[in-house]
This record gives structure tokens, sequence and C-alpha cells, in this order.
């Protein structure tokens, strides 16, 4: 993992900020991102969940993805005038994906939508790394232990997304359908579809 972490601190200052506020209690964690949400328009995680559901039904669409995330997510409009390379990793039977920012928040707002505190808590940060099976099982998903978990450390140049495993039984469903039923955490890597 690494990445040239260029707003770290403004990202520490920010965060430092929302620890603050929460502290004193003006707002909670969850009111402060209902105000980010409102604040950021057209960011949704599901922007992200359209593009897993084409790459679910689309073969090719999913290996151009996998080949270059940035391209890919352009080709369905997203992160345009973005600067910032988007690498998307699968996770498979075998392989599951989790993303962070060890060093501030870095993260692929257009597709996931603004961040959770809980992915800018040093605890996250710091614990997902050292110890990543742990920190998913307190998310609730616990994965059989020949799993290979891969931490993947976004940066301000790279930003990362889960492409989540398609779940059985779902042959029959559009695009539509499948894209209800990825979340945000699904596609930071914290849970499963």
């Amino acid at each position: 993992m690494s990445g040239d972490h260029g707003d770290a601190s403004i990202a520490r200052r920010v965060r430092r900020l929302e620890t603050l506020l929460e502290e004193k209690g003006v707002l909670t964690g969850a009111q402060l991102d209902e105000v980010i949400d409102a604040t950021v328009s057209g960011a949704s995680a599901a922007n992200g969940a359209r593009v897993v559901a084409r790459a679910w039904t689309d073969p090719a669409f999913k290996s151009r993805l996998l080949a270059d995330g940035t391209a890919a997510v352009h080709e369905l409009g997203y992160m345009e005038g973005s600067f910032q390379r988007l690498r998307v990793v699968e996770n498979t039977a075998d392989t599951h994906n989790v993303i962070v920012c060890t060093l501030c928040s870095c993260y692929p707002l257009r597709l996931l939508g603004p961040s959770p505190s809980w992915y800018k808590s040093e605890a996250y940060r710091s614990r997902v790394v050292r110890e990543p099976g742990a920190v998913l099982a307190e998310f609730g998903l616990v994965l059989p232990e020949t799993t290979r978990i891969t931490v993947w450390d976004s940066s301000a140049q790279t930003r990362y997304m889960v492409l989540p495993r398609r779940p059985e039984g779902t042959d029959d469903l559009a695009e539509p359908e499948l894209a209800a039923l990825v979340t945000r955490n699904a596609l930071i890597g914290t849970a499963a579809v």
C-alpha cells in the first residue's frame, strides 16, 4: 500500500473538526453525514451500483472496467472532469477486497457518495490494515478462513472501488434491479451483496 496523500494535512484538520463537533455533542456522525450528503449533489453510491450492475450483465464492460476503471466509468458518464485514476478490484470466491485511505480519506466520491464517518476514523484506517478480518466481522461480514483479504490504500491520485460478487439466483434480474442490491459498504468492501 502506498500513495501520495497531498491533501493529508487538510483532511486531518477536517477530521479533527468533525471529531470536536461529535465530542461536544453539536452533531452526531450520522448528522454530519446528512449535512455532507445534502451538500454534495450528483455524488451517490447509486452511481457505483449502476456500474456494478453493468459489469455483472456485460462481460465486455466488466473486462474494460477491471483493465481501466477510469475509462470504463467515463463510458457511463461518471467521473467526468475528475483527475483521479479509478482502479476497480473484483471480489471472487477466494479473494475479498476492501478499500481504505490510511493517511486521510481519499475516496471515489462521485461513485460511492459521501464517505461515511467511520471510513474517515483513525480506528478504521489503522485497524483494517492490521486486522482486516476482525474489522470486517465487526461490520457483520464473516468470511471463510480460506478467503484472502486484500486491503487497497487510496491516494490523491488513485481511488479504488470494489466490484462485489454477484449474488446467486439473480440471473433473471435486469440492471436496475441488480443495482438496487448494491450498497455503498459493498463498494468499499465492508459488506457483501
